[in-house]
Order: structure tokens, then C-alpha cells, then sequence
């Protein structure tokens, strides 16, 4: 065969940013980042959701009016309650003490007990069938620097309908005849991907705790079981693996590495993982596995 012949050719959109071209390291796709919600190594996602509404600007993790254009300044401050009749908020749920049955969960700062959903998930629809048209969109009617619920009906008073233009997610050529795989600068302009991101790095990798980096970093390792039914082990930011015990997570606990120690020394600080182990004397490893 002709290297022609050879050759990939993507022929839809999904299928060219599926595609990874020769040279480019496997962090250049999208599902290289660690969420589609959070914050990534590489990128944080969540940042191309802010321009999605033509005139306003969107904080990436809340439903709130950051920023807007002279003909809509009036909605900065506010927060939208829904789009094209896809609602962006929904109700906080669950027990208030062990064993109790799941209920409304509200506060102070929080009486509606309401959250906002993940754009991802809540707009995914929106940019998929109103792409380049307009849509009713719902804001309260005033300022709300605190969570707010959507009313039961609308009219209300408390809030207010305002048409707004979806825009596309992707750059459009008119020489290519169609969107390219390129998201559209109006979307997310040079550096917006990243300007959520923690710098230097090491900050977020050490602030985030187990739960955040849960794909590319460790919590309990060098796990053996005792004979009480029970397992001894180390954290991984344990300085010492000797006396094999676990150290809860704390970021003043002289015994676990500091911001200081990874800013200095992460190449030194951060330990391969092989089988679950990475104290030298428990790592046993086979050909390949380096």
C-alpha cells in the first residue's frame, strides 16, 4: 500500500478530535484530563462554559454573572436559573445526621438549598440542539451573591427572561465548509484554558488532597494486613515509611512533604508506585515494568 493509503482520514468532527497526529503526546487530547469538571494537569475544561450565552460571562464553577456587555449590564451580579428550559441549579438532598432520612439541605448563606450543576451536564443539550440560535434564558431579577432556588412558575417577580444567543462551541471555516476541531476563540480566547490552573503545579498536586489528583496520585500504599483484620501502610506523602503507619493527611504535620519540600524537590519528594509499594525493600519488579 502508498502511504496515502495508509494514511487516517477523519471525516466527521468527532473523529478529528478523537485523532491523535504523529508527534503529539497523548495529553493533547481531551479525555488525557484528569475531569471534565475539575481542574486538570493539563487544562480545566470547565473554562470554555463561561461565554457560552452571547453578552455575559459566567464563573466556570457557579451559575453566577461575572461580567457582561454594555446592553446587559444589569444581569452582572445575578444568577441564572435556567436555559432554553434546561435548568442549571438543582436541589441539595440528604440524611443531616447518620441513619436520619434524606431531606432538604439548606444553611444561612444557602436557605433554598439549591446548587449549581456541573455545565457539562447541564448545557451539554443546550450547545447540542441551539448552537447559533436564540433562547429564553432565566435570571433573578436582582443581584444574589448566595445560592438561589428557581420559583415553582414562571412569572414571578423574582426573577426575569431574557434571550440570549447560544454560541457555537467550535471555530467555523467557510473554506472547510463546517466547524473545524478548533474550539472558537469567543469560546475560550489564548490562556483561558489554563488561567484556572494552580501555578507552580506542585501547589494544587499537595492542596487538593487524595480526592482531587485520585488518577495520577496515590493515597495508601505499602498495604499489609495485620492479624487483627485490620491493614498497616504509609501515605504517600509520608517522608519516612518506617514505623509503617498511616498519617492522616494534614499540610502543617512535619512528617508529611510540605509546598516547600515539592516546590524545591518534587523530582526527589514523588516515588513511583510499583504493585501498590514503593518502599525498596517491598518492591519486587518484573522485566517491563519499569
Amino acid at each position: 500500500m502508498s502511504d496515502d493509503e495508509l494514511r487516517i482520514h477523519p471525516l466527521n468532527l468527532t473523529a478529528q478530535i478523537d485523532h491523535r497526529a504523529a508527534g503529539n503526546p497523548p495529553s493533547t487530547l481531551p479525555e488525557s484530563a484528569i475531569s471534565n469538571a475539575y481542574p486538570g494537569l493539563e487544562f480545566d475544561i470547565r473554562n470554555i462554559w463561561r461565554r457560552l450565552l452571547v453578552g455575559i460571562e459566567l464563573h466556570e464553577a457557579d451559575n453566577y454573572v461575572v461580567d457582561a456587555d454594555a446592553d446587559h449590564e444589569r444581569l452582572k451580579g445575578r444568577r441564572l436559573l435556567a436555559v432554553a428550559g434546561h435548568d442549571v441549579i438543582g436541589d441539595l438532598v440528604g440524611p443531616t445526621r447518620p441513619g436520619a432520612d434524606p431531606g432538604p439541605l439548606t444553611s444561612a448563606v444557602n436557605p433554598d438549598g439549591v446548587m449549581m450543576l456541573e455545565w457539562s451536564n447541564s448545557l451539554a443539550d443546550v450547545l447540542a440542539d441551539h448552537a447559533g440560535e436564540t433562547v429564553t434564558c432565566l435570571f433573578t431579577s436582582g443581584p444574589a451573591p448566595n445560592p438561589v432556588g428557581k420559583p415553582a412558575k414562571v412569572p414571578d417577580p423574582s426573577v426575569e427572561e431574557v434571550e440570549l444567543e447560544v454560541r457555537s462551541l467550535f471555530a467555523h471555516s467557510e473554506a472547510a465548509g463546517g466547524p473545524l476541531p478548533v474550539i472558537a476563540e469567543e469560546m475560550a480566547g489564548p490562556g483561558d484554558l489554563t488561567r484556572g490552573l494552580c501555578s507552580p503545579w506542585q501547589n494544587d498536586y499537595r492542596e487538593c488532597a487524595c480526592y482531587y489528583w485520585a488518577a495520577s496520585r496515590p493515597d495508601y500504599v505499602n498495604v499489609e494486613l495485620t492479624g487483627l483484620g485490620t491493614s498497616t501502610g504509609n501515605h504517600w506523602f509520608a517522608k519516612d515509611r518506617e514505623p509503617r503507619e498511616y498519617v492522616l493527611d494534614n499540610r502543617t504535620d512535619s512528617r508529611l512533604v510540605s509546598y516547600d519540600d515539592l516546590f524545591r524537590d518534587w523530582q526527589g519528594r514523588l516515588r513511583f508506585i510499583v504493585g501498590g509499594d514503593d518502599a525498596p525493600e517491598h518492591v519486587e519488579t518484573e522485566p517491563g515494568d519499569r
